[in-house]
């Protein structure tokens, strides 16, 4: 059978299973789509296979994925890249795997991470991430909460963790390594070799049946939040969730994986939207966050890239420091360039595309040699997400002619829904709608704020056994209550405000989102690195802020000042190297330059209630350890 022809009776044998509810919380049951008439919600609905092989039979000899082995790059094509998640899938049916249970992946982005996603699902499986980060109390949880068959672990620091609760996992069946030896033999441990051999004398016949029985509308895959508010919960994602949200042709592309593929930023970035546009996925190295990010940047020349907010801030403050260590005169040119690239890029956001004078000059002293610096030479768009960025940082990157869009989503609706353009963004927005799709402020107050509400084919199927939370996040009519708040401006550009859990209610009964205090005053003082807003119940705001300081090798703060946080005390003549010397002596520099910043924001406040009264400087950063941040935060910092 000829390739197109192939293609084409796919689409056209689609089948749906039936379906009345557009929610359900069983693995094994399907939802009814929500099909619009029109646009990418109209289209026929795929399976993650039939989106596979349409990419293998057009771009079957293009490079797929790429991976660094003894410092030399290694790539698989769609075409090998499809086989070896057949090899996978054939392996996991011989080990045991059942319909609609899962197959737990839990190490750092690799092929191997994505041949067992996918290789799962073509068996029928329940594709399931779990972070590295988790303890081995929270990799039980996961692992028994989607009944996982198989766990497919990184490496023995890994499997030492899955080994330690292995007697309360009563369905897992066998442990997959994928990289480096097995320290000890058991009969339930595989290496990936081991693995991927496994499964050879499975018939091709009875994994093409398993194949040939997924069904568009029933679930694929699993993304667990972060759990800081009880145990995670499992966000069931159907085959047509994560396809018909990529339903793009983009050509030769390349981006670079690295953020945590248990989050649906990365999933749908790194795996899904790569799927659909035949780009080529890059790993880099597990260190990427701790310093060979840029490296592996500089080699790849991504087409697109996303960065996490703490990405974008650690790039900004390692530039900063550079700058600061410069001579006068290239300081005073850097400066000069900085300020005609913001007034450009602003100019360009808002459509007047007025170039300034000197603007050519600035690009080939500043802004080209930045971007060749950081790898970015050839990125056509650099994306944000997944948590909220300072006008500050984006305005930094403006300046140097590299706009940061913002988009916006969640888990449960399968990544973004609303996006952000070249062509069509605004500065601290992140973005409009996705075509097909529909947003609306619930509850809006009297300036126009309210609970962003989502509809549309990438809504999830609801959260897996726990029917009282669906029907939490998920009302009557479809709409996905996201929690957050946010307005529109008059061109439909949505603004997150805040979040309504963390709406303050003052003694006097003032509704205060502190999010945007929060990010003002962030702004207004560098040094500080994260800001909290108190007063629920109380007669005045106050304020815990933290400094910028040095992370150990597992995410902690230490005493250590940042290298922007010690450019600040040397511009401002403080002679100091620890967040604790500040404190012991309170150091007056700094806090009148807080006091000053704070003074600032009270100025903007829209009311008395809204002004900050009291502040204080804790001794520690905010950590996951510590209790103040979530399982993503934790690993993007």
């Amino acid at each position: 059978m000829c390739q197109e022809k192939k293609i084409t009776e796919y689409k056209e044998n689609t089948t749906l299973t039936p379906a009345d509810q557009l929610w359900t919380t069983s693995r094994d049951k399907a939802v009814r789509l929500r099909m619009e008439g029109s646009g990418w919600a109209s289209e026929t609905p795929v399976t993650v296979h039939q989106l596979f092989w349409e990419t293998v039979a057009n771009y079957g000899e293009y490079p797929a994925l790429a991976s660094k082995e003894e410092g030399q790059w290694v790539t698989l094509t769609w075409r090998q890249y499809y086989e070896q998640c057949r090899a996978a899938a054939k392996s996991f049916l011989k080990l045991g795997l059942k319909r609609y249970n899962g197959v737990g992946i839990l190490g750092f982005n690799s092929p191997e991470w994505f041949i067992s996603d996918i290789g799962c699902i073509l068996a029928g499986g329940l594709a399931t991430g779990i972070y590295t980060t988790n303890s081995p109390e929270a990799c039980q949880y996961v692992a028994a909460h989607c009944t996982a068959n198989i766990l497919v672990v990184e490496n023995q620091k890994q499997l030492d963790k899955i080994l330690q609760v292995k007697d309360q996992l009563p369905h897992l069946k066998a442990i997959v390594q994928y990289k480096g030896e097995l320290k000890k033999k058991a009969p339930f441990l595989y290496t990936w070799a081991e693995f991927m051999k496994f499964g050879e004398d499975v018939p091709e016949e009875q994994l093409d049946a398993v194949i040939d029985s997924l069904r568009a509308n029933e679930c694929c895959t699993l993304i667990y939040t972060s759990g800081t508010t009880g145990n995670p919960k499992g966000v069931m994602l159907s085959h047509d969730n994560v396809t018909a949200i990529v339903n793009t042709v983009s050509g030769e592309e390349k981006v670079v994986s690295y953020l945590p593929l248990s989050h649906v930023a990365a999933q749908v970035f790194d795996m899904w939207i790569c799927m659909s546009s035949a780009a080529t996925t890059y790993f880099a190295e597990p260190d990427a966050l701790k310093g060979s990010l840029v490296t592996t940047l500089k080699e790849v020349h991504p087409t697109y890239f996303l960065g996490v907010p703490r990405v974008w801030e650690k790039m900004q403050e390692k530039m900063k420091s550079v700058g600061a260590k410069a001579p006068p005169l290239r300081k005073k040119v850097a400066d000069w360039a900085k300020s005609i690239g913001l007034r450009y890029t602003y100019s360009a956001m808002t459509g007047e595309n007025a170039v300034p004078w000197g603007f050519t000059l600035a690009n080939g002293l500043v802004f080209k040699k930045v971007r060749a610096a950081l790898g970015l030479d050839n990125c056509k768009a650099c994306f944000t997400g997944a948590a909220p960025i300072t006008k500050d940082t984006l305005e930094y990157f403006m300046s140097l002619n590299i706009p940061v869009l913002e988009n916006y989503g969640m888990s449960e609706s399968s990544g973004p829904h609303t996006v952000s353009l070249n062509s069509d963004y605004r500065i601290t927005s992140c973005g409009k709608v996705i075509p097909g799709s529909k947003v609306k402020l619930d509850n809006p107050d009297k300036d126009g704020n309210g609970e962003i509400c989502f509809l549309g084919r990438n809504v999830f199927m609801g959260y897996l056994d726990m029917p009282d939370k669906t029907v939490e996040a998920l009302d009557e009519d479809g709409w996905l209550h996201s929690g957050d708040l946010g307005r529109n401006d008059e061109q439909d550009f949505l603004y997150i405000t805040g979040r309504i859990k963390e709406l303050i209610i003052t003694a006097g009964g003032e509704n205060i989102p502190p999010v945007p205090i929060e990010d003002a005053l962030k702004s207004e003082v560098p040094i500080i690195s994260n800001a909290m807003l108190i007063g629920d119940k109380l007669k005045f705001l106050s304020m815990l802020l933290t400094l910028k300081c040095v992370t150990d090798d597992n995410g902690e703060p230490t005493d250590e000042l940042s290298p922007e946080a010690l450019d600040f005390c040397r511009q401002h003549g403080i002679a100091v190297t620890k967040v604790s010397e500040i404190i012991a002596n309170k150091e007056p520099a700094v806090y009148n330059a807080i006091q000053e910043g704070l003074n600032r924001v009270n100025a903007k406040a829209r009311s008395n209630a809204q002004k900050v009264q009291k502040w204080v400087i804790l001794e520690r950063d905010f950590s996951v350890c510590g209790g103040e941040l979530g399982e993503f935060l934790f690993w993007i910092l």
